[in-house]
C-alpha cells in the first residue's frame, strides 16, 4: 500500500542500534519527524515517495551533549542566536542532535545576554527552516557558580557564590522557551549547599554534583535532596584516598548515582575509562565533550573566558597549566569507548539514552524506538558520520556519504 503522507520518509538498509539488540538490516518508517515503525529484513515495506537507502550504514540514536561550552570559535557565553545556530550545525556534522549551552561562573549581566541568545536560537530552530537546521539546543547548563574554590579547575573563583536565600537561585536567568532544560553543577559542601539542592529540585532543575570536596555524609544529604548525578566524574574532585573517602568513592559506591565522563584520553586515562565502565557500568554513565570554543579549530592559542587557552596535540591548558575543557565532540568520545571494547549498544546508551534520561526527555528522544523523534546519526565502518537526521530531516550529509535516494 502506498503511503501518500508528504511528511513520511523511509530509511532502508540500515544497521540499526536498538536499545537491546542490533538490527542488521532494518528499515525505519518516519512520519511527522518520529519513528512510526521499524521493519525487519523479511517484512513488506510501504511505498513511500521519499526513501533513503543507507547502504548498510550503522544507525545510532543522535548523540546528546549535556556539557559543551562552544565550538568552531564560538563561546556559549558570548554568542548571539545565529552563532549558536552555527554551533548546532557543526555538531550535526559530528552526529550530535541535542546539546546544552554550558556556562562558566561569570558576571550576572553575561548570564542574561547568554540566556537571551539561547531563547533566540531555540525560537529559530522551532521554525524548522533549512537555514537553521542542526543539533537542537535543548537549554542551559550552569557549571557553577555554587562550587568549591578548592576544586575550581579552570573556573574563575571571583564569580563563585554560596547560598542563603531563594533569590540566590532565582537570580540565575533561565530560558523561557517551552520545554527548555535547566541543569546546574553544584558542590553541596558550600555554605547553604544542601538547602540549595532542595531549592533547585523544587524549581525543576537537573542537579549534578561537581567541582567538589564533599564527604559522604554531605553527599548522602545532597542525594536525598535530589542530586543524583556527577559532573565530569573524577575531574575537579577531591582525589580518591583510602583514609578519606570523598566524592569519587561515594560516586563509585552508590548505584543510584549516575555520572558523566570526558572520554578524550586526557581528562581520564584510557585505563581509568575502562575501569569506570566496569565499576559504574554503561547503564550509569553519560558521555560529554566539555568542549570549549576552540573545538573544531585545531591547535593554537585562543582567547576564551578572559584568558589565553592553548591547544597542543588536542590538550587544552590555561596560563596556570590547568586543563581548560576539551576540544573533542561526542563523536570522538564514542570512538574512544568503542576502542576500549564497549559494545555499540552500550555506547548508544552512554551517548544518547542516558543523557536523555538525565534531562528527563527520554520519552521524546535518545533511542531508536517507535514513537520517538527521528534524531539519528549514520556512521560508516571507520566511525565517520555520513548522515545526521534531526526530527526526520537531513541536518548533515557528508560529501562521501553512500546514501542514495530511491
Amino acid at each position: 500500500m502506498k503511503d501518500s503522507n508528504p511528511n513520511a520518509i523511509l530509511l532502508r538498509h540500515a544497521r540499526a542500534i536498538l536499545p537491546e539488540q542490533i538490527a542488521e538490516s532494518a528499515c525505519l518508517l518516519i512520519v511527522e519527524g518520529r519513528i512510526a515503525r521499524i521493519f525487519g529484513p523479511d517484512e513488506s515495506l510501504p511505498e513511500i515517495d521519499a526513501a533513503l537507502n543507507l547502504q548498510g550504514l550503522t544507525l545510532f540514536p543522535g548523540f546528546i551533549d549535556v556539557h559543551i561550552h562552544g565550538a568552531v570559535g564560538i563561546d556559549a557565553m558570548e554568542a548571539h542566536g545565529a552563532q549558536l545556530v552555527r554551533v548546532s550545525q557543526f555538531l550535526a556534522t559530528r552526529g550530535v542532535t541535542g546539546w546544552l549551552s554550558t556556562f562558566v561562573p561569570s558576571a550576572a549581566e553575561r548570564y542574561v545576554s547568554a540566556v537571551g541568545a539561547i531563547d533566540n536560537c531555540i525560537k529559530e530552530q522551532s521554525e524548522e527552516t533549512e537555514r537553521v537546521r542542526g543539533a537542537r539546543l535543548l537549554g542551559v547548563h550552569y557549571e557553577g557558580p555554587f562550587v568549591n574554590e578548592a576544586q575550581c579547575g579552570a573556573l574563575h573563583r571571583e564569580h563563585f557564590r554560596t547560598y542563603a536565600v531563594s533569590a540566590d537561585v532565582t537570580d540565575l536567568p533561565v530560558p523561557q522557551s517551552p520545554g527548555a532544560v535547566r541543569m546546574i553543577t553544584v558542590a553541596p559542601e558550600i555554605g547553604g549547599g544542601i538547602d540549595l539542592v532542595r531549592e533547585l529540585k523544587q524549581r525543576g532543575w537537573v542537579i549534578s554534583i561537581g567541582h567538589t570536596r564533599a564527604t559522604p555524609d554531605i553527599l548522602d544529604a545532597a542525594f536525598a535532596g535530589g542530586a543524583r548525578h556527577m559532573t565530569h566524574f573524577m575531574n575537579a574532585m577531591a582525589p580518591l584516598h583510602h583514609r578519606a573517602p570523598g566524592p569519587i568513592a561515594w560516586g563509585l559506591s552508590r548505584d543510584g548515582v549516575t555520572c558523566d565522563l570526558i572520554a578524550d584520553g586526557i581528562h581520564l586515562d584510557p585505563f581509568m575509562l575502562h575501569l569506570l565502565l566496569k565499576l559504574k557500568t554503561p547503564e550509569r554513565i553519560a558521555l560529554i565533550s566539555d568542549a570549549i570554543a576552540a573545538a573544531g579549530l585545531g591547535d593554537g592559542a585562543y582567547e576564551i573566558w578572559g584568558e589565553t587557552i592553548a591547544v597542543r596535540n588536542g590538550r587544552t591548558a590555561n596560563v596556570h597549566g590547568s586543563i581548560a575543557g576539551s576540544v573533542i565532540t561526542m563523536l570522538e568520545a564514542v570512538r574512544t569507548m568503542l576502542s576500549l571494547g564497549a559494545s555499540e549498544i552500550d555506547v548508544a546508551r552512554m551517548a544518547a539514552a542516558n543523557p536523555a534520561r538525565l534531562l528527563g526527555i527520554e520519552w521524546d528522544c535518545g533511542s531508536i524506538e517507535i514513537g520517538k523523534r527521528a534524531d539519528l546519526a549514520a556512521l560508516d565502518r571507520d566511525g565517520e558520520v555520513m548522515l545526521t537526521l534531526v526530527g526526520g530531516k537531513v541536518a548533515y550529509q557528508s560529501d562521501r556519504s553512500p546514501v542514495t535516494i530511491t
